[in-house]
């Protein structure tokens, strides 16, 4: 499944936590499987809502969610264990 290019505030977000080589590897990974054992992909709640996220490193996880066309966009990236 294709990824859309991200916006440029995450873009932004990623470079600012030197995350982008960790993006690069784990969207290279979601488009070849997008249920690859590492990204560890799933569909939030409420399951009705269609959002999923999948994890970039073990504190950064992208949320996103299926387009008409298909593809997947990536709507926010988050630091998962944040309080």
């Amino acid at each position: 499944m294709k990824i859309v290019s991200l916006r440029t505030d995450l873009e932004t977000y990623l470079r600012e936590r030197q995350l982008i080589t960790k993006w690069k590897k784990s969207a290279k990974l979601f488009e070849a499987n997008i249920r690859h054992p590492s990204l560890n992909t799933e569909l939030l709640q409420p399951h009705w809502r269609g959002i999923y996220s999948f994890r970039i490193d073990r504190k950064y996880r992208a949320h996103f969610f299926i387009t008409p066309k298909g593809g997947a966009e990536v709507f926010l990236i988050t630091n998962h264990y944040k309080k």
